[in-house]
């Protein structure tokens, strides 16, 4: 998974704490944690095409949660950024070189391959985790760790 889903989830975050009615730039959000604004505002984009965020242009426009942070779940973000393709990919590697299978035994009726069996069954597992956290757990959370968090975020938003 990429640094990028890390950066979506914290930004949604921050989005909701810089209150309901204010727009921030991708360059203010990266600002907040010393990130690139370029590649930052490119998972803002895909979290604006998936129905997350939205955005607005122009000097005053930027990004706002386009619906409210109990009703993301995480999985909506990595699937946002990350695509819906599946994290594994079996190559059957299984069918190939001196530790191949019976030739004859291949084909449709062949087994299949345990180990994509396996991360079939644990990708499950995982994105139903995923979609079962929303963002607002996420931030209640993130309250509780750093009750002045979204205090300086606001602060910091308004000094600029």
């Amino acid at each position: 998974m990429s640094e990028g889903v890390e950066w979506a989830l914290h930004s949604c975050v921050n989005l909701a704490w810089s209150g309901p009615d204010r727009a921030v730039s991708a360059a203010r959000l990266a600002a907040w944690h010393d990130l690139p604004a370029a590649y930052l505002n490119k998972q803002l984009q895909a979290l604006a095409r998936a129905g997350i965020l939205t955005s607005s242009p122009g000097p005053r426009g930027g990004f706002r949660l386009a619906r409210p942070l109990a009703s993301i779940s995480l999985m909506d973000v990595v699937a946002a950024v990350e695509g819906p393709e599946e994290a594994f990919r079996c190559t059957e590697i299984r069918r190939r070189g001196p530790g191949a299978g019976d030739p004859a035994a291949e084909g449709a009726d062949a087994a299949d391959c345990a180990v994509a069996h396996a991360m079939t069954r644990a990708e499950l597992a995982w994105r139903r985790a995923l979609a079962a956290q929303n963002l607002d757990e996420i931030r209640q959370q993130a309250e509780q760790q750093a009750p002045e968090a979204a205090g300086r975020l606001r602060a910091w938003l308004a000094a600029q």
